[in-house]
């Protein structure tokens, strides 16, 4: 790894969307040429991608910049993987080829990274902004036009705990490929132990806790970008929500358990996650798929059931939580 930075974009037919991209990346790479690298992974584009691609290879050709093709379209989280995969460098930060990103974000990073070379995970603060209206948005449980409310600037606070801090607070904000920097080598860890995290639309929340349960975690305080709400890949699938409700965050939460997360913590994740899925999304689920819905909900319910009676038991009596309960939920989504 001579690099310490590896600057992937996944794309697909976003050709003019890219092209404003890297002539961002032209500008606020320059002075640390030496310390990173670029890689596109383009999901079989039938626009003209390929030529964006090869006028900015000319461009920066003092750059290391490497893309690949795949043979066919392998989803938009099998893209994601595909560039956390290809990276050589110590570090790896995948970028939305859409997201508005503040030139003095790649100089915040490089110097965070050299100042902390056990550091694990970054993430970058950032607003939101309603793609029709044009309004800020934010979590419901977080006030002002900043998705992350707390900072760990100094890199000395608990991994796990600012995590867990992060991810209960907004699930959104820790699925935000552009806003975070992760490891190399434990991204690459992370994906070997779940393989078919790529099938997950809320998998970067457990790659991140991943990262952030083996090192030093960092949150700035600052914004250093935009997410632009209402465009994001997985509102174009049908079953979308119900699937990511009531299916994918359960799936992250068992697997952070099995990463190290304390058994409380994720079984009042499962139950604060029982709070937020909208009853909405599953009758209309119910109507156009019936079947599907039913068995999207039924393990889940299930979940949510044993959940609450374990925690129930530990209060009670002041025991540590049932192993066999865990091993029952596991086997409800057993990825």
């Amino acid at each position: 790894m001579n690099k310490l930075l590896t600057i992937a974009i996944p794309t697909f037919n976003r050709a003019q969307l890219l092209d404003i991209q890297l002539t961002w990346l032209a500008k606020a790479i320059k002075g640390f040429e030496s310390d990173c690298e670029i890689f596109i992974s383009d999901n079989c584009s039938t626009d003209n991608t390929q030529e964006i691609i090869k006028k900015w290879q000319i461009i920066l050709s003092n750059v290391t910049f490497t893309s690949n093709i795949n043979n066919k379209n392998i989803g938009v989280m099998g893209n994601i993987a595909c560039c956390l995969k290809a990276a050589n460098s110590k570090y790896v930060w995948t970028i939305g080829d859409d997201d508005p990103i503040q030139d003095r974000a790649i100089t915040y990073v490089i110097s965070k990274l050299k100042q902390h070379e056990d550091l694990s995970l970054l993430f970058l603060n950032f607003s939101g902004r309603n793609q029709i209206t044009g309004e800020p948005v934010h979590p419901p449980t977080i006030v002002g036009n900043r998705w992350f409310d707390v900072d760990s600037e100094d890199g000395d606070g608990d991994g796990k705990a600012i995590f867990e801090h992060c991810f209960s607070k907004s699930v959104g904000a820790v699925i935000f490929l552009s806003a975070t920097v992760y490891r190399t080598d434990l991204i690459k860890r992370a994906l070997q132990s779940w393989p078919d995290a790529e099938n997950n639309w809320i998998s970067l929340a457990y790659l991140a806790g991943y990262c952030a349960a083996n090192g030093i975690v960092i949150v700035t305080k600052e914004t250093y970008l935009e997410c632009i709400v209402g465009v994001s890949y997985w509102q174009k699938e049908p079953k979308s929500a119900l699937l990511m409700q009531y299916k994918h965050i359960p799936e992250v939460i068992l697997k952070l358990e099995k990463s190290g997360y304390s058994k409380q913590f994720c079984r009042r994740m499962i139950l604060q996650n029982r709070k937020e899925v909208s009853l909405k999304v599953f009758l209309g689920a119910l109507r156009r798929w019936p079947m599907s819905a039913i068995k999207t909900v039924v393990p889940f319910l299930t979940l949510v059931s044993l959940c609450a009676f374990d925690l129930m038991v530990s209060k009670e009596f002041g025991l540590a939580e049932s192993s066999e309960i865990s091993t029952q939920e596991v086997r409800l989504y057993k990825p």
